[in-house]
């Protein structure tokens, strides 16, 4: 039987068996080959801080803490790319050997809807597949912040979104595009994928060190994947008078602490919070989730978005049991944690 990983409770991992089902006539069946797992929300399950919120309820548009946030077990992964071994009858357009993906956990078999998998063109690194999300959640932050040509760009938290913010950045035209991450390996990719500056947050000031970087002004966008509130804190202190800042992270609950009365009051900008799989999008009819997919597809098929710098490290499904923690314990060695199957 094929295996899965899931946290059985907080903060635990372990593989489990799943079943092999028969296929509907339009399904197939995927041998997983490699896969990737989504930091920010996978971490919100997996430490168990989304639970105390409750579930949100769409009709009221609240989080009801009655209702459970999280529901244990749980699956960990975000998306698998691998090969079909088996086509139901009334399947069209996907045949038996191609190599496809879609979103599901890390699990060594998935049976998938036809209509919901993309194909992986050859040539094509697999790692693009894996960070087709999260590049739509960060073109949907750069068309939130209304980043424009020669716009200032300061991007805070270079994890996958990050990443995929500062490389959209300058193929937006910004400049300078800022980098900022206390994690000095996330500095060093997002400084190969285009950044023309980063800054150590724990080392330095980094509102003023980017108001010093664009002549006293302040960036002009300055968009949060980070989700602490130092970050905000920083983003508040160097952005522009009157510019933009767009949280995209969706963290636990903050402390107290956060200043609202000091540079934010002086420098006035609008917060724009972004979250790309909400519809209707900011910009409906023009715009929703599948045309931010087509659009970020279309780049990483083409080599514009860098995705095989992003994904690292990447292991043997395995050992994930050992791996897949660092995550948490361990986020100095991790941008975004690819796993390589048997096959892989």
């Amino acid at each position: 039987m094929p295996r899965q990983l899931i946290a059985p409770a907080p903060e635990q991992v372990a593989f489990e068996e799943v079943e092999s089902p028969p296929l509907a006539p339009t399904q197939v069946r995927v041998r997983s080959r490699w896969g990737a797992a989504k930091h920010g929300t996978e971490m919100s399950q997996y430490r168990g801080y989304a639970g105390p919120r409750g579930a949100f309820d769409g009709e009221s548009r609240l989080f009801r803490a009655e209702r459970p946030g999280v529901r244990y077990p749980v699956t960990l992964g975000n998306m698998c790319v691998g090969e079909v071994v088996e086509a139901g009858a009334a399947v069209e357009g996907v045949a038996v050997g191609e190599t496809v993906f879609a979103h599901g956990p890390f699990r060594e078999e998935h049976v998938w809807e036809s209509g919901r998998v993309r194909h992986l063109p050859d040539g094509v690194p697999w790692q693009a597949a894996v960070c087709l999300d999260p590049a739509d959640f960060a073109l949907g932050a750069v068309r939130d912040g209304h980043v424009r040509l020669g716009d200032a760009v300061a991007v805070f938290g270079l994890g996958a979104i990050g990443l995929m913010v500062v490389q959209l950045a300058r193929l937006s035209g910004a400049s300078p595009v800022i980098g900022v991450d206390p994690i000095e390996l996330r500095r060093r990719v997002a400084a190969e994928t285009g950044a023309h500056l980063t800054l150590d947050p724990t080392a330095c000031d980094a509102g003023l060190e980017i108001r010093e970087a664009t002549g006293g002004r302040g960036a002009d966008v300055c968009i949060d994947y980070s989700g602490h509130p130092a970050a905000l804190q920083q983003a508040l202190r160097g952005v522009a008078y009157l510019g933009t800042v767009v949280p995209g992270a969706a963290p636990g609950a903050w402390p107290a602490g956060l200043d609202l009365g000091a540079e934010a009051h002086m420098n006035r900008p609008t917060l724009v919070f972004s979250r790309a799989c909400s519809e209707p999008n900011p910009e409906h009819p023009r715009w929703d989730e599948g045309r931010l997919f087509d659009v970020v597809w279309g780049l990483l098929c083409d080599g514009s978005l860098d995705a095989v710098s992003v994904v690292r490290p990447v292991v043997d499904f395995d050992d994930l049991l050992v791996e897949y923690p660092k995550i948490a314990t361990a986020p100095e060695e991790n941008v975004k944690l690819g796993v390589r199957f048997l096959g892989g």
